[in-house]
């Protein structure tokens, strides 16, 4: 359901960019697309890291599934990976729509990215640098963590099965997992693990960079 209101709420707006590539868009629109991009992608990522839990438990103690992931363990799972995300992006998003923008406010981006809106600003921005690695640091490296301790158990577990049929078939279970891990957190750190102040040198490459790699988290993966 994530994914669908993710690629749902982006493509069309990706689309539309190549469409009409000088589309003006107020402000408020622009601080709820950022707020609501930002919010899926911030939740995909804590709860990609709870799904590793239940492969983990899938794989490594499939007697005790029924058991441990019932309702009364998901449901509080989910609905604590959507408030952690839409917490950590209200505050996001309050201060970057507090920065004063200047110039022509051209947003080199298919949508209102932070980090392209951040770029707009002429102030001083490092209280929201400092608030994105914190971000990053809940958001991104802990969730990405967990998931490699949880494949460390699930490979020791998979290898420990004497037939190769049994360990295919193990696998299975978690390899569409995995991919979506791959592509999202590979893209996403590419993006968000070095947030910049300013435009380094050969900003427009790096401006492609960055349209190309969300194409990657925010359609691709879904």
């Amino acid at each position: 359901f994530l994914d669908i209101c993710y690629t749902a709420s982006s493509v069309p707006l990706i689309l539309d960019s190549f469409l009409t590539p000088r589309k003006t868009i107020p402000f408020s629109a622009c601080a709820v697309q950022m707020f609501l991009s930002f919010a899926m992608g911030a939740t995909e990522c804590v709860l990609l890291g709870m799904m590793a839990f239940d492969c983990y438990m899938a794989t490594c103690n499939p007697l005790r599934y029924p058991e441990v992931m019932i309702k009364a363990a998901y449901v509080p799972m989910a609905a604590s990976s959507w408030a952690a995300g839409s917490t950590t992006v209200m505050t996001q998003t309050s201060l970057a729509m507090q920065l004063p923008f200047c110039g022509d406010n051209v947003i080199n981006h298919f949508t209102c990215e932070i980090l392209a809106i951040l770029k707009l600003a002429c102030a001083d921005i490092s209280i929201n640098i400092i608030s994105m690695v914190v971000a990053n640091v809940i958001f991104l490296e802990v969730p990405v963590l967990f998931i490699f301790f949880s494949y460390v158990f699930i490979i020791a577990t998979i290898l420990r099965i004497p037939s190769a049929e049994g360990r295919k078939k193990t696998f299975s279970t978690c390899s569409a997992h995995l991919t979506v891990v791959l592509i999202f957190y590979r893209t996403i750190l590419f993006m968000y693990g070095k947030p910049k102040s300013k435009d380094p040198l050969g900003a427009d490459k790096q401006d492609l960079a960055d349209k190309l790699t969300s194409l990657f988290y925010g359609v691709v993966t879904p």
